[in-house]
């Protein structure tokens, strides 16, 4: 019994640390979610509001600038938020990577928005192999933003119309986007109008910029290479020529 005991005693906690060990390799996105959300912003425009994704800009704005992260750009609509690295601290340690940016990105959309109550982020790891990797995976969020776009429009639309919320949920699940569109339209919403944000999602980047100075050694002017965050809220579509491009740019400096 008593070297049962000893035996138990050597077992160290980080042993029972099931994932400690799992790392990921770089290139890759880390994609966040807003949890349960709806409660918390109870008291948003539906069925979006500005002020929501100027925070979460914002915050994601802090995270380039304040985390110790180094992320190349992101891409966000709605609550989700999709964090592209070529490099990445803890060894790549998927429990950190995942808790770290969660946690991070919860408290400054808390301290940016004054929230009263507590709000949770979700966090996965989705590698990447390459630009072209990069290319689709945007352009399928993307699309995933156009589609959560029509919906929120037409959930809410269809309350317009005297519908509760769970019958216009239900009554959404049976139209198809075009009628969709066509039921909005006839309410005097045009999707195709509506601002691009909401229809195409935001793109966050580190942009270059030269910046004059002087050398008081070489005693003469310089030019030196700075980078700022910058937000698109009217970015192009990713599957285009001019979005792949912008996307080569950001990714390739």
């Amino acid at each position: 019994m008593k070297g049962q005991n000893q035996a138990r005693h050597k077992y160290k906690a980080q042993d029972r640390e099931i994932y400690a060990n799992m790392k990921a390799i770089t290139p890759l996105f880390v994609r966040a979610d807003g949890r349960n959300f709806k409660r918390v912003l109870s008291s948003f425009g539906k069925p979006y509001d500005a002020r929501l994704a100027k925070g979460i800009v914002k915050a994601v704005e802090l995270l380039f600038l304040d985390s110790g992260f180094n992320p190349k750009l992101a891409y966000i609509f709605s609550d989700e938020i999709n964090i592209y690295f070529d490099d990445v601290p803890f060894k790549g340690r998927l429990e950190k990577l995942d808790s770290v940016l969660a946690s991070f990105l919860a408290s400054a959309l808390t301290i940016i928005l004054d929230f009263k109550n507590a709000i949770a982020f979700d966090a996965r790891v989705i590698p990447v192999c390459g630009e072209e990797d990069v290319l689709e995976y945007l352009a399928q969020r993307q699309a995933e933003a156009w589609r959560n776009h029509i919906n929120a429009y037409g959930y809410y639309g269809l309350q317009d119309t005297g519908l509760s919320e769970k019958e216009a949920e239900k009554r959404l699940e049976g139209m198809k986007a075009a009628e969709v569109h066509e039921m909005l339209f006839r309410l005097g919403i045009n999707l195709n109008e509506t601002p691009k944000w909401q229809r195409r999602g935001i793109l966050i980047a580190r942009q270059k910029h030269e910046k004059a100075g002087y050398d008081p050694k070489l005693a003469e002017k310089v030019t030196a290479t700075r980078y700022k965050v910058v937000s698109l809220w009217d970015p192009p579509l990713f599957g285009s020529e001019e979005g792949q491009n912008l996307i080569h740019q950001l990714v390739d400096r």
